[in-house]
């Protein structure tokens, strides 16, 4: 396949490349911060194993109906294509409209703020007067480092990303290492609440978010109907084994009960063998899956935006490849604005996560769904790789969106009302455009 030429993409992520995307994308701090959790919601160590190895399972379904869809459409864009295709310019146009208003921004902000937290603790030049301004600061301040990397250029961004995920890969096997020769950690049989299991499903399944992301630079990999499958497989199979080793090596150290009343799960493994660095050095360590996550978010996600800009004469700054660094400089600049945007506002982790959930999951639901839209309404398309157990792992899938759904909304309400509000917003924005002929249909 030609290379893009000009002020279009070019075809330079290889199969490491894309797979070290996916995996640096999904390997942000979730597994640190949710597996006590997650280990409350069952009864034995082997149900918790289980349980993980059911998420990665889970979004291997998904990635699956993904792959199909990419390797149909290898052109920039990701959902907003295939779901324009399915439904109509107008689903597609939501789409990059919720992308870049709350999803891709909010995520964003999401992983600078954890890496922001993991970073106080090493160092905080104001002392405990400034937490908050400190942890503000350098979330903002990862934001607009990794966002002026990736605008200079596709090499920079994806070798800070392969740099970054072989890092937190290294460091996380480490920790995996150290946990599982370490001796057993006696504890006392303090109770603890259990939570119920579709929440720690929940919990679960926020942990491997990413591995979509693949879908949304598919003009920019070489040998696109192979290594799109390849990278999306590859990448979510590696991260399951190294979540359930990881929760094997918590297990080893802490036990189940040890694990299930944890604050910082990674910190007490390590500090049984290590007690005077194990801090620092965890800190480190999901300082360095933060990071890898930001700057995989800030790649992909302006691919979107300039989906969207090409085909939207609304968005129309955003749809230009900078010809001298091969970038959409202006999406990544917009996004990395929005994103310091919410930073600011938000304030906090856990705010960003809520201020997101749900559209997330409507959207890989009405992706997902589209799989079978679009064999219904282009049966002609060439599908280089189809779904593998369709329409079983799709309807899985799917299934497992709807109840996502469901617990963000009835868990956060009014944060829930907050982004349906945005994103019906998008309705009228694209009506007003179409009506006044700023969106013109592709020629």
């Amino acid at each position: 396949m030609q290379t893009g030429t000009g002020g279009a993409p070019r075809r330079e992520l290889t199969l490491l490349d894309s797979t070290c995307l996916i995996v640096g994308i999904i390997l942000g701090v979730g597994i640190f911060q949710m597996a006590p959790d997650v280990a409350r919601g069952v009864s034995s160590r082997w149900w918790l194993l289980a349980l993980w190895a059911a998420g990665g399972l889970l979004s291997l379904f998904g990635a699956l109906g993904y792959a199909e869809l990419a390797t149909a459409y290898p052109v920039e864009g990701g959902d907003y294509v295939y779901l324009s295709r399915a439904y109509g310019r107008w689903a597609g146009f939501l789409f990059g409209w919720v992308q870049l208003a709350i999803v891709r921004p909010g995520d964003i902000a999401v992983m600078a703020f954890a890496f922001a937290r993991y970073a106080l603790s090493i160092h905080n030049p104001w002392g405990e007067r400034g937490g908050a301004t400190v942890e503000s600061l350098y979330a903002i301040a990862a934001t607009v480092v990794f966002t002026a990397i990736n605008v200079a250029g596709v090499r920079q961004g994806k070798w800070a990303q392969n740099l970054l995920t072989a890092a937190k890969t290294a460091g996380l096997v480490a920790v995996v290492g150290v946990a599982l020769v370490a001796p057993h950690r006696s504890h006392p049989l303090a109770p603890f609440e259990p939570i119920p299991l579709g929440l720690a499903t929940i919990f679960v399944l926020f942990t491997f978010g990413g591995w979509n992301e693949m879908a949304y630079v598919a003009a920019e990999v070489r040998n696109p109907k192979r290594n799109i499958v390849r990278a999306l497989v590859l990448g979510t199979i590696a991260v399951t084994a190294l979540y359930v080793a990881t929760n094997a090596a918590f297990l080893h150290t802490l036990g189940h009960q040890g694990l299930a009343t944890s604050k910082t799960a990674a910190v007490d493994a390590v500090a049984t063998a290590f007690p005077h660095i194990g801090q620092r050095v965890i800190a480190v360590l999901i300082c360095l899956s933060a990071l890898g996550a930001v700057n995989g978010l800030i790649f992909t996600g302006a691919r979107i935006s300039y989906a969207v800009g090409k085909d939207h004469r609304a968005f129309a700054a955003l749809g230009r490849w900078h010809q001298r660094t091969g970038t959409p400089a202006r999406a990544l600049l917009l996004q990395g604005a929005i994103a310091v945007a919410l930073i600011a506002a938000l304030g906090t982790y856990a705010n960003t996560i809520l201020y997101t959930a749900a559209a997330v999951y409507a959207f890989q639901l009405a992706t997902s769904l589209a799989v079978f839209v679009l064999r219904i309404k282009e049966p002609h398309t060439p599908r280089p790789y189809r779904a593998t157990g369709y329409p079983v792992t799709t309807i899985v899938f799917c299934a497992a969106c709807a109840c996502l759904i469901r617990s963000a909304v009835t868990y956060r309400p009014w944060i829930a009302a907050i982004s349906g509000a945005v994103l019906l917003l998008g309705l009228p924005i694209y009506w007003i455009s179409s009506r006044a002929g700023e969106s013109a249909p592709k020629g």
